[in-house]
């Protein structure tokens, strides 16, 4: 399978149902915060997505690993892929706008370029790829605006900690793939959860004193969303969409949550974003899009080469 297969309608449906997903997550996640706390929030989540994906394995009769190794590597991958930056956007979007939160997490894929370079040898950072991670960063400093790097307020560090999830993220895939392979994805997604929940639960109830169970309707719905739909939904169809569209591809969902997340925010909750963030975003989109290499080899009549995915 090529790392850039070609968007069919049935691609296209996944990327961009993809993209409403994880878009409205924040949306979700936002409402849930003003009933409760952010770590409280991060043990739902991930507490009820691993319960989902118990049932579905178990339906589909996927066998359970029995290496302690293994186990191990769920629980590091739940913390770096899960527990740190669900909790860090958690934290950040009580004090920053929810578009601005998906705008700045779009750095993900930057950085998981940049951090693959640093520990991954047959990753090393191309001349194009410099480029990329360049402009994506310069996008996010300006999205957050100078600023935010010269003081330190709630709403600085409320950035400064979802840039800090997308650092997480990016870990989370040199670590698949080091400790990871051979794993079925949905497995992998499934230990993940499992070694996610047992981290998270008693955190909540350490650092704010309850994992609590009586909440309004509304909170209710939200953490039904962010858990079922957004996480454990969503992982199934992440590796649905890499089977049909290939990874090269999925750099376009990146794109195409933040304008989601954007939209949701400004019609539900009345946000309005300073245009500084979207400045950044297009400059940050297009570090994206040469990080793609398409566009790149088109403008330097260079012919794309098929590469094998990597998949954790």
């Amino acid at each position: 399978m090529s790392q850039s297969l070609s968007l069919t309608p049935k691609a296209w449906a996944g990327l961009l149902g993809l993209a409403f997903v994880w878009g409205f997550s924040f949306l979700a996640m936002r409402i849930a915060l003003d009933e409760i706390g952010p770590h409280n929030v991060v043990a739902h989540r991930v507490s009820w997505a691993a319960a989902a994906m118990l049932i579905y394995i178990s339906f589909r009769r996927i066998p359970f690993p029995r290496s302690p190794q293994i186990w191990a590597a769920f629980i590091v991958m739940g913390l770096l892929n899960n527990v740190i930056p669900f909790s860090l956007i958690a934290w950040g979007q009580q004090y920053i706008e929810t578009g601005l939160a998906s705008i700045i997490n779009a750095s993900t894929a930057i950085w998981g370029i940049f951090v693959a370079a640093v520990f991954l040898p047959d990753e090393r950072l191309t001349g194009r790829k410099a480029l990329g991670v360049m402009l994506g960063f310069a996008g996010v400093v300006m999205a957050i605006g100078l600023s935010a790097l010269q003081s330190l307020d709630l709403r600085s560090l409320g950035q400064l900690a979802i840039i800090a999830s997308s650092l997480s993220y990016a870990l989370a895939g040199v670590w698949a793939r080091k400790r990871m392979k051979g794993v079925a994805p949905e497995m992998a997604a499934t230990g993940m959860l499992i070694g996610s929940t047992i981290v998270a639960i008693p955190l909540a109830v350490v650092i704010e004193g309850s994992f609590d169970l009586t909440l309004q309707a509304r909170t209710w719905g939200a953490l039904a969303y962010v858990s079922l739909i957004a996480t454990a939904m969503a992982y199934l169809l992440y590796y649905r969409v890499l089977v049909i569209a290939g990874s090269g591809n999925l750099m376009l969902c990146t794109l195409l949550v933040a304008p989601v997340a954007i939209v949701a925010g400004a019609v539900v909750l009345g946000e309005a974003l300073p245009p500084q963030a979207y400045g950044g975003f297009a400059v940050l989109a297009l570090g994206l899009v040469i990080l793609d290499g398409r566009a790149w080899d088109k403008l330097t009549g260079k012919k794309p080469l098929a590469k094998p995915d990597h998949q954790g």
